[in-house]
């Protein structure tokens, strides 16, 4: 190698021969394109400009050699020794040792090996370090020693793959990040490494105390990826640090009990007690009788959540959320929890968040993280602005089985974190028998998160000690797992014999832990058997929700706020400019609260928002296209027509008291309807509302609506008052534009647990919106399902006088005006709602000739809870009633008619018959043809108001 001369000026006098050379090409690459070259050379280059074009005298020549020749064979050597670097850098991790029991066979890594590139070893040691590794350890001297460290780095028991990470800095201040903790003094002290082994037998022991005592109890044990505990800890404590108030975790149930008592510092007795007996026997039914108590149903100890304090003066609180067996749901709502922990909705406008005062940690399994769906439209939420929250920490608990299923059967790519890549979430995979390098991968996780406010990934990589449960037997279909299972040492044991080996502990110091520990167990164990403890529940059993307080809520207006309001809600910035059509719209408004004028479907939903606001009650809205709506009613986010900029009246509201949320949300229903959910549970004094671009787009969410929003007060006396805006009516436009599925919604409705609503009047929305905010943060508050109108939006049959807003309130039923004035000749009384309701009273009212003094209809605005004292009182007004007919516009199998056929009848005078009226029982839910759906809709129509209809013209259509 050819001695540097001192005499060369400037910065360049550190490049000589191929080093000059690499220089002088990256030089040329940098004037063609300065985004093409490392930030480090181009901040060279700005700075210095050109490197000198020729070496000074005797530099990379030998007198016996030609010097271009030699230099051009040394650049080609020191472009290959790059390469190989950046080969390591990126696919290192398929040569990682991250297989604690060696199931899988090791890929061919042979673009990691110097030869492959061609390069020896000679090569390598020639070259100086910093030409291959610009940040290289001082006693790191060339090119050879610099590879071998890479390679360390790089495919030890932590793999890395960040090359996806499409943002220079943030890739470049990763591999920093993992070059300097493997090769740097941010190791664990020997205080921290003991007290690691000791929580590593903590959870060892708790999951053996458990196998012992409860036999054949299913537990869904951690063993295999005993390390989640630590690694979580150390997650908190790292928020904690940083300042955050909140963290919030969400998991499915393998480890679940153990994070409770580790974690979240569930007491023993407590789990004990749940294994041992039920958490309150009062809430058992007696012997012989299945008179269960209400909300005694709960749920099962591993689907549990739990809460807690830590950090100092316990600023810091932790919360486990509860979770149902599906698995990833529940990721969406820890995100809507952690985005209301960070909101301050005090003020008006767009809450102010602060993502460094809540994170978030995501636990999930190997098999469901690339296969349940959820998961993919919650990592979507990333950098949404509507659902970003400074970035999750997800952990991958990967014991590479799927209840039975091994990787190979459950999913098509390469590492089970693969679906990450496409959100370029940095990844970490860590072998979980080494506990030094799972600390060092949290703690790089909540370094990243905290300072780049991103999602990262933890791919924890163990095993299964047992089956999916404890009753399971495992070796029936993985045998040969199971035999290298069975030889394997714990983590605590592997970690201890480590420990010894290095000095940190004696030779008894693991079985001194074991005995220690162990004995906890039993006390804790003894008192509950005698019952000292383990009998409270984290959570108080719900109530019964008393209907009477509803109807002392207030939802009236005074006229003059009202027209102040609505004066405010018109103005804009002189400079804005709104869309001609729209602004004429708008603009008709501004008298509707004037005598003889009326107010539609969107404005009365606008005036109800705008008086919440007033009250004091902040509002989170979302939804597909929700700033507009589906159906061009809201328009609540106004659009510059020659700028683009945006515009919310509501922001600017000067009676506004509280801030107001809306935000389009991505093309998803499950992880939009959890992540609303989650933000109104952690949330509850906002009122928030979800809207369905399409009522039967909630099919997609059925499990979040099945799991959480309407059983959740009954599993876990988790209250909700989210509001579910569902499109529906009958239009002629197919199946899937047809029907929210209201049946799906009713047969799930049970001990008060939500409101059912179809309403067919302005006013009768703008009551239920305020009486659903009037719920909020009280202990009767409940979710609220309500059929919303499609074509009725701008139907004058549904706009209200202003009178409607300032007197009364939400009626759960409705008559038909210019009915019934002669109770005594009415025969038959049709109970409808919703869309059809508005028909028939299109029907009569283009009939004025006929005589309809036969006839009565009400409208059940509020299907459930079923109105029975009010429809019972209405009946009981017709003394000489013979029929009520039911009147739907879906078919016979669907809609209201089976959930409301036996809550009419309950309330039906002696003796009269209650009949259907509607469509045939059908598989799909409309016609697609647009003659057969008016035909149908006409032939229900002529058959509830056909005084002389027999009963088989009525059932022909019913069934």
């Amino acid at each position: 190698m050819t001695k540097r001369f001192s005499n060369t000026q400037g910065p360049w006098e550190k490049y000589y021969g191929p080093n000059l050379g690499y220089v002088q090409e990256q030089y040329e690459r940098y004037q063609e394109n300065p985004e093409s070259v490392e930030h480090s050379y181009r901040e060279l280059f700005e700075r210095f400009g050109a490197p000198p074009q020729h070496p000074a005298s005797g530099i990379g020549v030998s007198a016996e050699t030609n010097g271009t020749a030699t230099d051009a064979q040394a650049l080609k050597k020191a472009v290959a020794a790059s390469k190989l670097a950046w080969n390591i850098r990126t696919y290192g991790h398929l040569a990682a040792d991250i297989d604690p029991i060696g199931l899988d066979e090791k890929p061919k890594v042979s673009f990691l090996d110097p030869g492959e590139v061609g390069l020896n070893e000679q090569d390598l040691a020639s070259l100086p370090a910093s030409l291959i590794w610009e940040d290289a350890p001082q006693d790191v001297s060339n090119g050879l020693d610099a590879i071998r460290r890479l390679r360390e780095v790089y495919t030890g028991t932590t793999a890395y793959e960040f090359s996806h990470v499409h943002d220079e800095k943030e890739r470049d201040w990763l591999n920093r990040q993992a070059e300097e903790r493997q090769l740097s003094a941010k190791e664990l002290t020997q205080e921290e490494r003991k007290s690691l082994l000791e929580r590593l037998v903590q959870v060892e022991q708790f999951e053996e105390f458990l196998h012992r005592t409860f036999v054949g109890q299913k537990r869904f044990s951690i063993e295999g990826i005993d390390m989640l505990v630590p690694v979580m800890d150390e997650l908190v404590r790292g928020f904690s640090k940083a300042g955050a108030e909140h963290v919030l975790m969400g998991m499915a149930h393998r480890g679940r009990l153990n994070v409770l008592a580790h974690v979240l510092g569930k007491p023993y007795g407590r789990i004990f007690s749940e294994f041992h007996h039920a958490p309150n026997k009062d809430l058992m039914p007696s012997e012989g009788s299945m008179g269960i108590n209400f909300g005694w149903t709960g749920d099962v100890k591993y689907h549990l959540g739990e809460k807690r304090a830590v950090g100092e003066q316990g600023k810091t609180r932790l919360t486990l959320a509860n979770n149902p067996s599906h698995l990833e749901y529940v990721d969406p709502v820890v995100e809507g929890f952690a985005r209301a922990a960070q909101e301050d909705r005090s003020v008006p406008g767009y809450p102010k968040q602060n993502t460094n005062a809540a994170a978030s940690i995501l636990v999930h399994g190997d098999a469901a993280f690339p296969g349940e769906g959820v998961v993919a439209e919650t990592l979507n939420f990333n950098q949404l602005p509507g659902y970003q929250n400074g970035g999750t920490v997800h952990i991958i608990a990967n014991n590479r089985l799927g209840f039975t299923t091994e990787s190979g059967d459950s999913r098509s790519t390469h590492y089970a974190s693969d679906l990450a890549k496409g959100y370029e979430i940095p990844i970490v995979h860590v072998n979980a028998d080494d506990p030094d390098a799972c600390i060092a991968a949290a703690r790089l996780a909540c370094e990243y998160r905290m300072t780049f406010k991103k999602d990262f990934v933890i791919d924890l990589v163990g095993y299964r000690r047992y089956g999916h449960n404890e009753t399971d037997d495992p070796e029936t279909t993985q045998p040969l797992v199971y035999k290298k299972v069975r030889e394997h040492d714990t983590a605590a044991a592997v970690f201890a014999k480590k420990l010894h080996e290095s000095g940190v502990i004696g030779e008894d110091g693991l079985a001194e832990l074991r005995s220690k520990i162990n004995a906890v167990f039993k006390e804790e164990y003894e008192e509950m058997k005698n019952g000292k403890q383990g009998e409270s529940h984290p959570f108080p059993f719900a109530s019964s929700i008393d209907e009477k307080p509803l109807e002392s809520v207030q939802t009236s207006v005074e006229l003059e706020r009202l027209r102040s309001i609505n004066e405010n809600l018109l103005k804009r910035p002189d400079t804005f400019n709104v869309y001609p059509k729209l602004e004429r719209i708008l603009q008709r408004r501004l008298n509707t609260l004037d005598e003889g004028e009326k107010v539609d479907w969107g404005q009365a939903e606008t005036l109800a928002l705008a008086t919440i606001l007033s009250d004091g009650t902040p509002i989170r809205i979302s939804g597909q296209d929700v700033e507009r709506a589906t159906f061009a009613h809201r328009n609540l986010v106004l659009h510059d027509s020659k700028t683009g900029e945006t515009f919310c009246p509501l922001h600017v509201l000067p009676e506004a008291r509280a801030s107001f949320a809306i935000h389009n949300s991505p093309l998803s229903e499950a992880s939009v309807i959890g992540f609303e959910y989650g933000y109104n549970v952690y949330s509850p004094q906002t009122l928030v509302i979800w809207e369905a671009q399409y009522g039967d787009f909630a099919n997609a969410g059925q499990v979040l609506i099945d799991q959480f929003v309407l059983p959740g007060r009954s599993k876990w006396a988790q209250k909700s008052s989210l509001v579910m805006l569902l499109p529906h009516g009958y239009e002629g436009q197919g199946p899937e534009h047809s029907s929210a599925r209201l049946e799906r919604y009713l047969q799930l409705a049970g001990e008060n647990n939500c409101t059912i609503a179809s309403v067919t009047s302005a006013a009768q929305y703008f009551h239920l919106l305020r009486r659903q905010a009037a719920m909020t943060n009280r202990e009767d508050a409940k979710p609220l399902v309500v059929m919303s109108p499609k074509s009725l939006i701008r139907n004058p049959r549904v706009a209200s006088p202003a009178s409607d807003f300032t007197d009364g309130g939400f009626k759960a039923t409705v008559e038909q005006r210019g009915l019934g004035d002669s109770p005594d000749r009415v025969t038959r009384v049709l109970l409808t709602g919703g869309k059809i309701a508005v028909e028939l009273e299109d029907a009569i009212e283009k009939d004025p000739d006929a005589d309809w003094s036969w006839l009565h209809i009400v409208r059940v605005e509020q299907l459930y809870p079923f109105p029975a004292r009010e429809v019972s009182a209405f009946l009981e007004r017709f003394p000489n009633l013979e029929e009520i007919y039911w009147v739907q516009e879906e078919p016979h199998n669907m809609g209201a008619w089976r959930y409301i056929e036996p809550n009419i009848r309950a309330v039906a005078p002696k003796g009269i018959e209650v009949t259907y009226t509607g469509r045939p029982e059908r598989s799909s839910p409309a016609s697609g043809y647009q003659h057969i759906h008016t035909f149908e809709q006409q032939k229900i129509i002529q058959t509830a108001l056909g005084q002389n209809s027999s009963k088989k013209n009525q059932m022909s259509l019913g069934r």
